[in-house]
């Protein structure tokens, strides 16, 4: 295959993944919240089962009007939900679907590049805020901000001590390291990188920045119509992430039965069964306060990761 039509494809397939898997989990997040909350409008619109409840969602949006406060940065505020959706599609680049080279891009960095373009998300927060001219959204933005900033240093440090153990900073080659005893050697850095990435997208119970019943709904109260559905589709896609991103690091990626022919399939059900986990926490339980979401960064998940640190270079030391 020429290598203009290998790139194309491969570009394709990151997009078509982009736009389709957000929307299966935004479906599915409809459905579980349906069954465990006994909502019944999802499970009804469009009669059997509710299929059609994501495509009314979709009508809702493009019917609505796009609207910008007076007193907003223009520029600024309509390029923000741009900048929140970028990262994400960069990061499904580096991901690994399976062996054999079944990724869109392979890189010797990829761990280092995955994490640094991940960090660009609080760019949109700020960005959304501050162009809103809003005293809801600024607060929401300085929330986020210091939610982003303060989990970004245990999901590192989480995802650097499964590096160490495998000895690479490649994506696919931390696949291939992977054994099934390091469920239970890298289970608490598993912990840590699963939570800090549920407060990196904002999910709940880590939705502070968004607390709809104190800030209306923090950073994004000004948008409307798609760009407001820019920001949801956002959230969606990081839940594919943050899920891809434990499954790759800690579940092993493609490996299971028969991985050679169906290591796709494999990553694909890890992947949505760590975005179910993500649905029913949201469901499960409550948001944390402020004071109580940076104790439990600081005072829990950093020394955790720390501690796993240590106990992954005392291991690779030894052996």
């Amino acid at each position: 295959m020429p290598i203009w039509l290998d790139l194309i494809v491969r570009v394709v397939a990151v997009v078509a993944a982009f736009l389709v898997l957000p929307l299966v989990v935004g479906q599915a997040e409809h459905k579980v919240m349906a069954h465990m909350q006994g909502r019944l409008g999802p499970m009804y619109a469009g009669a059997f089962h509710g299929w059609a409840q994501l495509v009314a969602d979709g009508v809702k949006f493009v019917q609505k009007e796009d609207v910008a406060p007076g007193e907003a940065d223009r520029r600024v505020f309509r390029l923000a939900p741009i900048v929140a959706l970028f990262p994400y599609l960069l990061v499904l680049l580096a991901i690994p679907l399976g062996p054999d080279g079944l990724v869109a891009q392979g890189l010797d960095v990829g761990l280092f590049f995955v994490l640094a373009v991940l960090g660009i998300g609080v760019l949109a927060v700020l960005m959304s805020a501050w162009a809103s001219a809003n005293k809801y959204s600024l607060l929401g933005g300085l929330r986020g901000a210091a939610q982003l900033l303060g989990y970004e240093l245990p999901l590192v440090l989480a995802a650097a001590s499964v590096a160490m153990a495998a000895g690479t900073l490649s994506l696919p080659g931390i696949v291939e390291a992977w054994r099934p005893w390091w469920l239970l050697w890298q289970a608490p850095a598993a912990i840590v990188f699963f939570v800090a990435g549920l407060a990196e997208i904002r999910r709940p119970p880590f939705d502070m920045p968004i607390a709809d019943s104190e800030l209306v709904f923090g950073y994004m109260t000004e948008y409307t119509g798609l760009r407001f559905a820019f920001f949801l589709l956002a959230e969606y896609v990081g839940i594919i992430v943050i899920a891809a991103l434990t499954t790759v690091l800690f579940l092993g990626g493609w490996h299971g039965p028969l991985a050679d022919q169906l290591g796709w399939l494999w990553t694909l059900v890890k992947i949505f069964a760590v975005s179910f986990v993500i649905i029913w926490l949201r469901v499960s339980f409550p948001r944390l306060r402020e004071d109580q979401l940076q104790r439990l960064c600081w005072l829990v998940l950093v020394p955790l990761a720390l501690a796993q640190l240590v106990l992954t270079a005392a291991v690779k030391v030894l052996t």
